[in-house]
């Protein structure tokens, strides 16, 4: 059953590998339409323990669809500042679970520099979607899809509860993360705007804990990242596998 409220649907799973199962075979479709179109996909990732299973789901599916995958780009939603190599890096994760088991080739894939300062990595990040994503009237780049997590404070990417009203508005489409309150501290997040213009944003709910945030986050006065998200958006899909 699909649960309309506000401007997204709630879709539910009993497991997280039903859901993960999902989640990879519609984006494989998103893929395979763009492909038929001669069309770029361009995507950004998140990291996150849900990520491990929708990655390995994604890679056993697209091999035995044979999706062609010469038309997808990847990108990301939000990065830690680390090296390539460290183990909290989302593009370690994706590299490790995704890219070299399916040979995406090295440029189609655009990581945040997350061993440069956050400012820098976010200004080049920046620079390198422009190259490849068209523009909306607000000059924020179109990708078709937005992968996004949740926290168990309702963060998604690296937007945290608290900030000021001037940075959540920030027309930068990606922009540096100084003092997370979660570690590691520094690191460059897609703004709201930018994931606002998304043709899908897809947010993966998954794991204990989380089950107050999320519930914060569908109501119309809820006041998280994520519920902001919905409230910019005319439609955004929430898989979960938490009851609420």
């Amino acid at each position: 059953m699909i649960v309309q409220r506000m401007s997204f649907d709630l879709i539910p799973f009993a497991t997280a590998d039903e859901l993960a199962r999902e989640v990879a075979a519609g984006w494989l479709v998103q893929i395979e339409a763009a492909a038929a179109s001669n069309k770029p996909h361009l995507a950004a990732l998140s990291g996150g323990r849900i990520a491990v299973k929708l990655f390995g789901c994604f890679v056993e599916q697209a091999r035995t669809r044979k999706t062609p995958l010469a038309n997808a780009h990847f990108f990301w939603a939000d990065e830690r500042c680390v090296p390539p190599d460290d183990a909290e890096s989302n593009y370690r994760m994706a590299r490790e679970l995704l890219f070299e088991p399916l040979r995406i080739s090295e440029d189609h894939i655009h990581r945040v520099k997350g061993e440069r300062e956050p400012e820098r990595a976010a200004a080049e990040a920046e620079e390198d979607i422009r190259r490849y994503a068209a523009l909306n009237q607000e000059g924020q780049p179109v990708l078709q899809l937005v992968l996004l997590g949740m926290g168990e404070d309702g963060h998604v990417a690296s937007l945290f509860p608290g900030e000021p009203e001037a940075l959540q508005s920030s027309k930068a489409v990606y922009r540096a993360v100084r003092n997370s309150p979660k570690p590691p501290p520094n690191r460059v997040t897609l703004g709201y705007p930018a994931i606002a213009a998304a043709d899908h944003v897809w947010v993966v709910v998954s794991g204990a804990g989380k089950e107050k945030a999320l519930r914060e986050s569908v109501i119309v006065s809820g006041r998280t990242p994520l519920a902001r998200v919905l409230h910019l958006r005319h439609a955004t899909k929430v898989f979960s596998d938490i009851g609420i």
